[in-house]
C-alpha cells in the first residue's frame, strides 16, 4: 500500500540527491584532509584557541568515527573525530570551527538553535506516530485520520528546514573565526575551508529535499483515498 511506483517516482530523486552530496562531502574531506594549514593547528588545537579567544568555556573531545564531529549542548562539549581531532589538515580546521560556531549559537542563545532544539520531541515522536496514523486511516478509509498522520510527518521536513539556517550560521561563523585569528591566511587555505564548508551544507539542503519528498508522497496517498472515496 505504501511502497509502489508512486513511492518510487518522489523518492528516487531524494536518494540521488542524498547520495551526490555524501559524495560531494567525502570528496571534498579527503582532498583537503591532505592538505596541511600552515597553522600547523590540529583541529583540537584550533578549537581551544579559538574557544579561548572567543570566551567560550568548552570541552574538546575526541570520539570514535569518521565525520562524527558535533558539538554536545547539554554537556557543553565539543567533540571531533579522530580524523579531525589530530590533523593539522585544512578540513579539520573547517570542521572544528564549524562545530565551535554552534558552541558560540548556544553561548547566544541563537533563535534558530533553540527552535530547533525544540523541536527534537516533536520529530521524535512523529517518526512513530505518524506511521500509526497513517495505516489506522487506510485500514478504517478515514481520510482525516490519515492527513492528521502527514501533518504529523511533516515535522520531519519542518526539522530539516529549521536545521538550515543553523548550519549555514555556524559555517559562516566558522570562516570569520579562521580568518579573524589567523589560522588561515592563504587564499588556498580559504578556498579549502570554503569547498568543505559548502558540501557540508549541501547535505542539509538534500535532507530537507528528501523529507519534502517523502511528505508530498504520502499526501498524494491520502490524496488519491479522498478521490475515490468520493
Amino acid at each position: 500500500m505504501f511502497f509502489n511506483s508512486d513511492y518510487l517516482i518522489f523518492m528516487v530523486p531524494g536518494f540521488i540527491v542524498m547520495m551526490l552530496a555524501q559524495w560531494y562531502v567525502n570528496s571534498a574531506y579527503s582532498r583537503w584532509s591532505r592538505v596541511a594549514g600552515r597553522s600547523g593547528l590540529t583541529g583540537a588545537q584550533a578549537a581551544q584557541k579559538l574557544a579561548q579567544r572567543g570566551g567560550l568555556n568548552v570541552s574538546i573531545e575526541q570520539v570514535a568515527g569518521r565525520l562524527s564531529d558535533h558539538y554536545d549542548p547539554r554537556a557543553k562539549a565539543l567533540r571531533l573525530s579522530q580524523g579531525v581531532a589530530q590533523s593539522p589538515s585544512v578540513a579539520a580546521l573547517a570542521i572544528a570551527a564549524h562545530e565551535l560556531g554552534h558552541a558560540m549559537q548556544d553561548k547566544e542563545d541563537y533563535g534558530p538553535l533553540r527552535l530547533r532544539a525544540a523541536l527534537v520531541p516533536m520529530v521524535n515522536i512523529g517518526s512513530w506516530l505518524g506511521w500509526i496514523l497513517l495505516m489506522a486511516g487506510f485500514a478504517l478509509n478515514f481520510t482525516e485520520l490519515a492527513w492528521l498522520g502527514v501533518i504529523v510527518f511533516a515535522g520531519g521536513a519542518v526539522f530539516a528546514l529549521a536545521t538550515l539556517p543553523v548550519e549555514l550560521d555556524a559555517s559562516a561563523r566558522a570562516r570569520r573565526l579562521l580568518a579573524d585569528s589567523g589560522i588561515i591566511t592563504s587564499q588556498e587555505e580559504q578556498s579549502g575551508v570554503n569547498n568543505v564548508l559548502n558540501a557540508a551544507a549541501l547535505t542539509y539542503v538534500a535532507a530537507l529535499f528528501t523529507a519534502v519528498m517523502q511528505l508530498l508522497y504520502y499526501a498524494s496517498l491520502v490524496i488519491g483515498m479522498g478521490r475515490r472515496n468520493n
